[in-house]
């Protein structure tokens, strides 16, 4: 397994794709950004009132667009220290984490500081009590079925606390089986039709735990021709006629790390991105037919910006 945090080094990768762009093209998505963060100190969806799941693509965001900064920090650390991290959910505590990492290395507070000796192994036991009977991971304890999302975020969650993910083969071993005849990966095993989404989880998990192979490389290759759009991005499946911005970043991001970049026309994903799904005044909305931006597709559309810098 690969200890380097997955996330950790995306973040590196976006900060510097985004560098090729003017400064103040993104400074107006900082503002943005900005302007969803709560009295608590921590950011709202569309819903209103601040949402951990919603921070952690803010801080994934600002931090992105050159780093948090120290006053920014002292709000979102008042924000973290409301939440006890052994009752989180495994989406809640992978947002937790990672902002308190961030925090941290960007001269914040330690917010680990206080936890007991053991915190990590604590949570590794939360983590193995969602590990289903087919090798994943599941969303809750009730869960009967691995997700190949949510076993995606849980080796997120390993890398993070620095331990082993226990019994790596049968996790690899449930991503082989979520594969289907498009060349895709599906979210569940009933499923039929690979999404763009599970497919860039799973080559996510598989690239950390060193099991990709020139055969799963060419299948996913040939799933992501099925999706992608002559909108310039990539649909989240082969069934919905438009793409948007979270497939379009998984997608991008699963073409580059297979390197795979000849399925990409960096002209028409950037006039895809910047005509149809960016705001002039800051913001990203999810899809064309969408009315509003959030922080969560701001993070996607800075992070295809980011990808076509490089």
């Amino acid at each position: 397994m690969n200890h380097q945090p997955y996330l950790l080094n995306l973040a590196l990768r976006l900060a510097e794709g985004l560098e090729k762009w003017p400064a103040t093209s993104l400074e107006k998505h900082r503002q943005f950004i900005l302007s969803q963060q709560q009295p608590d100190g921590g950011f709202s969806g569309r819903e209103g009132g601040s949402d951990l799941y919603y921070t952690g693509f803010a801080v994934r965001s600002l931090g992105i667009l050159g780093g948090v900064k120290p006053d920014e920090c002292e709000k979102i650390s008042d924000y973290l220290r409301q939440f006890q991290i052994e009752k989180l959910s495994t989406i809640d505590l992978l947002s937790w984490l990672y902002c308190a990492l961030i925090v941290q290395a960007s001269g914040g507070e330690d917010l680990l500081q206080t936890a007991p000796a053991n915190w990590n192994s604590e949570i590794s036991c939360s983590l193995e009590r969602l590990r289903t009977a087919d090798g994943g991971y599941a969303k809750s304890e009730q869960g009967a079925l691995g997700s190949t999302y949510h076993s995606f975020l849980v080796i997120l969650i390993y890398q993070l606390i620095g331990l082993d993910l226990p019994d790596p083969n049968n996790l690899i071993q449930f991503l082989y089986d979520r594969q289907r005849d498009d060349g895709g990966f599906v979210e569940i095993s009933p499923m039929k039709r690979s999404g763009t989404n599970p497919t860039a989880a799973a080559v996510a998990t598989l690239i950390i735990l060193n099991s990709m192979d020139d055969e799963l490389k060419n299948d996913v290759q040939d799933f992501l021709k099925q999706v992608k759009s002559s909108e310039g991005g990539f649909q989240a499946n082969t069934r919905i006629p438009f793409a948007d911005g979270l497939s379009t970043f998984t997608g991008l991001l699963t073409a580059q790390d297979l390197e795979l970049e000849t399925l990409i026309d960096p002209e028409q994903v950037q006039k895809f991105m910047t005509e149809w799904l960016e705001f002039p005044t800051g913001g990203f909305r999810g899809a064309s037919w969408d009315e509003q931006a959030d922080v969560e597709y701001t993070f996607y559309g800075l992070g295809v910006l980011a990808l076509l810098g490089r």
